[in-house]
């Protein structure tokens, strides 16, 4: 195989939610309550029931030079306009080879975390259905085999989880979103029968439970004077932790076809979690008392638990010691781990070891399996390669653009950025914006 001849799914990117995402679809007893985008002092801030919330960050660098990461967009002027604007979403995933994409929230939070934190329970309903019918209608509908659409829950109500889980797989939606950790949020772990209601609906409608890095369980910074580089190193390996806990969770052999996702958390560090299950349960299973009947830890998370990677050239070198069938490719658009627009060519480089078999597997034949997902409705075969793709987009400016404006930490200079430098600008534009 070649490079132009493969076929790109990303199993997570990121929509930036355009002005008025919301607007339309707040139901009539709430119209007017639901979140709206102000600008304010050359910002653009998310107003929610009169709190605001302004950060983008490094979430939408995309496009700008790496000398101008540090220049934090604040303004949809400071972000390229392909994440936020559908039609040129898809001019930059055709620039980029890329045929499909499934996209996380950002205002909301990956796993509708400012939603799920909110005191009226009924009105946070309401914003969450809004943000769920504005996803599949206007951002996966106006471009239909170009996105796999994808829910926020209520993980307050597993009855309203239920009935929103089945109103959506009705139209074809196999995926939401869920914390990785939801006791970090006050809600129960994944081993309370509280969510019991949420896997079975799951399983009975072939819905992914994607579960994004930094949703639950947070990479810790060392220190505020470490290079910020250090903490940027260790997110991904983060969902470790969590991935163990999923290994343990007490619904897999109630459902055999019940799947989960570890999203934007890599595959390296894959086979020695693995390893270190195995040894774990051989060792201390008489006394923990855990219960595998025939299988192995390692047999769980081989059957359930879905990877993905950007650039993991260790990782695809150790194949044999995962589960080829569950391993897939994420482009992480428009994220400063991006690779766009050479993802194709960096992806390439962790794949061409492998037999065409196995890369058709890992860039879009298991995403298409584990997301009942099918762009080839859509698209012929031969259209949705990165070379036809490349071939539509000859139009798309790709060079990147200097000087689309922010907020740079005051007195960076060429001085190593920092956790404490980082940290404070989350908490000045807490503050700036809070109103």
């Amino acid at each position: 195989m070649k490079l132009d001849e493969m076929i790109l799914i990303s199993v997570d990117d990121h929509t930036i939610e355009p002005r008025g995402a919301f607007d339309r679809h707040m139901p009539a007893g709430f119209k007017g309550r639901g979140p709206k985008n102000v600008h304010i002092d050359g910002r653009d801030v998310w107003m929610f029931e009169d709190r605001a919330w302004g950060y983008m960050g490094l979430n939408s660098v995309v496009g700008r030079p790496k000398e101008e990461y540090g220049m934090e967009p604040l303004s949809y002027e400071h972000m390229r306009a392909g994440t936020y604007s559908i039609k040129d979403r898809v001019d930059d995933m055709n620039a980029n080879g890329v045929l499909a994409s499934l996209c996380f929230p950002t205002f909301p939070g990956f796993a509708g975390q400012k939603f799920q934190a909110h005191p009226e329970r009924d009105v946070a309903l309401a914003a969450l259905q809004a943000y769920n019918n504005w996803h599949v209608e206007d951002w996966c509908g106006a471009a239909p085999g170009r996105f796999i659409p994808m829910i926020m829950i209520p993980l307050w109500d597993m009855k309203a989880t239920v009935a929103e889980i089945e109103r959506h797989a009705k139209n074809g939606v196999h995926a939401i979103t869920f914390p990785d950790n939801p006791a970090k949020l006050g809600f129960p772990s994944i081993h309370n029968e509280y969510w019991e209601p949420l896997w079975k609906v799951c399983a009975d409608n072939d819905v992914v439970i994607n579960c994004h890095i930094g949703t639950g369980t947070h990479a810790p910074h060392a220190s505020d004077e470490s290079p910020i580089d250090a903490w940027i190193t260790s997110m991904p390996i983060s969902i470790a932790n969590s991935a163990a806990d999923w290994i343990w969770a007490p619904m897999w052999q109630r459902y055999p076809n019940l799947r989960m996702a570890l999203s934007e958390g890599g595959i390296g560090w894959v086979p020695y979690l693995l390893e270190r299950a195995d040894f774990t349960n051989m060792h201390h299973e008489a006394w923990t008392h855990a219960k595998f009947g025939d299988d192995k830890p390692s047999d769980i998370f081989k059957r359930h638990i879905i990877t993905c990677f950007i650039e993991d050239i260790y990782g695809l070198k150790n194949l044999e010691f995962m589960n080829e069938d569950t391993v897939c490719w994420e482009c992480d658009y428009p994220h400063s781990d991006c690779t766009w627009p050479k993802s194709p060519e960096s992806a390439w480089e962790s794949l061409k070891h492998l037999t065409r078999e196995q890369i058709n597997k890992i860039t879009h034949l298991n995403a298409m399996r584990e997301y009942s997902f099918d762009p080839f409705k859509h698209m012929k075969r031969e259209d949705a390669t990165v070379a036809a793709l490349r071939k539509k987009a000859e139009h798309v400016e790709i060079l990147p653009r200097p000087g689309m404006g922010g907020a740079a930490p005051e007195g960076q200079g060429q001085r190593i950025v920092t956790s404490g430098d980082i940290n404070r600008m989350f908490e000045s534009a807490s503050a700036e914006s809070a109103l």
